[in-house]
Formats: structure tokens, sequence, C-alpha cells
């Protein structure tokens, strides 16, 4: 079994396992769930494959166990299904056991404002660097939909994201050269800012974001969709 599939077997277990909690009952919500995690899925991987193609990031082989789909290994592909799921189940987790757990409207506004800002600013000077490039488009594209949608989402995601970092340094720190020889992905830093947290671009931050983010935000439009 290769380290990045050891990974993902790692990181998705718990949360599915718990899934069924009493509480929690996490599974009822996986029609809305597993049909955004899909839909996000084949845009980031589409994304993924002309990065890829492009010598943007790839992969060692070393740590994988050599079935390719769309030129990614396998277990690139079932990230986008495995890590969102994960980190919507500890989202939702958090926001059972603490409901009230959000900012004021008015900062949740600023701070998102701020943000959009902030990524088209980094993209403009940046447009010689493709990931720096297209992932703080992509932020900024979620978070104003989120503004436009008026979507509560990020008054508590902002905070439950800072728990989700927690497994997030853990795991891609491994999958970016911590603790291990080598690394499981690799990186061009032509075509990002070169600037990392331990051995994490900091682009993998907006890149994580983003992508739950955009599951958020299509979850919330699913279930509105069905109570119509």
């Amino acid at each position: 079994m290769s380290l990045y599939f050891i990974l993902l077997t790692a990181s998705g277990a718990v949360p599915l396992l718990l899934s069924f909690d009493k509480r929690l009952q996490f599974y009822k919500q996986w029609k809305y769930v597993f049909s955004s995690i899909l839909l996000v899925a084949l845009v980031y991987i589409i994304f993924d494959v002309n990065f890829t193609n492009r010598g943007i990031w790839g992969f060692n082989p070393e740590y994988l166990s050599g079935i390719y789909l769309f030129s990614l290994p396998l277990e690139e592909i079932l990230f986008f299904v495995v890590i969102p799921y994960a980190s919507i189940f500890l989202h939702e987790s958090i926001r059972e056991y603490f409901p009230k757990l959000e900012i004021p409207k008015s900062i949740n506004m600023a701070l998102t404002i701020a943000l959009i800002v902030l990524c088209v600013l980094i993209a403009v000077f940046n447009i010689d660097k493709s990931y720096t490039f297209y992932i703080s488009l992509k932020l900024a594209v979620a978070l104003l939909l989120a503004l436009l949608l008026s979507s509560r989402i990020p008054r508590s995601f902002f905070i439950t994201f800072i728990v989700i970092l927690i497994p997030f340094l853990i795991v891609n720190g491994i999958l970016t050269g911590s603790y291990i020889n080598g690394e499981v992905v690799w990186y061009n830093n032509n075509e990002n800012l070169g600037l990392r947290v331990f051995t994490i671009p900091v682009e993998d931050f907006a890149y994580a974001f983003s992508m739950i983010l955009y599951n958020f935000l299509l979850i919330e439009q699913l279930i509105k969709w069905r109570s119509k």
C-alpha cells in the first residue's frame, strides 16, 4: 500500500465511521455531501490534470501505487473525495457541539471583502505564476459567491478552518516532504510565490479553503433546491 493511500485511509476512516454516531447522524446528509464532492472534484481534477501536464507540480512514483487515471495517480483523484469529506465532517461535528460558534455578520462581511480584494491583488501581480494566479482567483470567486448567495457558511467556516488546519498540516506536510525523504508531491517554484509553511506552499492553504468552501456552498444550494 502506498504512503499516499495510507494517508488518505487514515484521513477518511474515522470521519466515515463516526458518520453513524447517534448524535451527528452525518450519513443522513450523504446525498447532498457526495453530490457536491463529486461535482467540485470534477472541476479540481481538470485543474489538476492541466497543471500536472504543464509541470507546475508532479508526483513521486516512490510513494504511489502506480495506478494512473487521466495522467493523475489514483491517490490524487481519491484525494478530492476523501479530504473534502473529512473536512466537511469535522466542520459539521464542531457545529453540532458548538452551534453558536460564528463570527458576527459585520466582521464576516468585512473579512470576506478584504480577502477578495487581497486575492485579486495577488492574482494581478502574479500573472506569471500559474498556481498563485489561478488559486487566488478561485478563492476570490468562492468568497464572492458566498457574498452574493448571502451564505451563512463563512461565519462558522472561518473559525472551523483553523481546526481543520491541524490535520491539514500533518497530511499535507507529509505529502510535501515533512518527515519523509523527498516528497510525495513536488512543486515548480517558478509557478508559485516560493513561500512555505514548513514544507507546504502557502497557495495550498488557499487551495484547501476554496475547495471546501465550494463544497459547502453547493451543499447549501442543493438543500435549498430540494426544500422548494
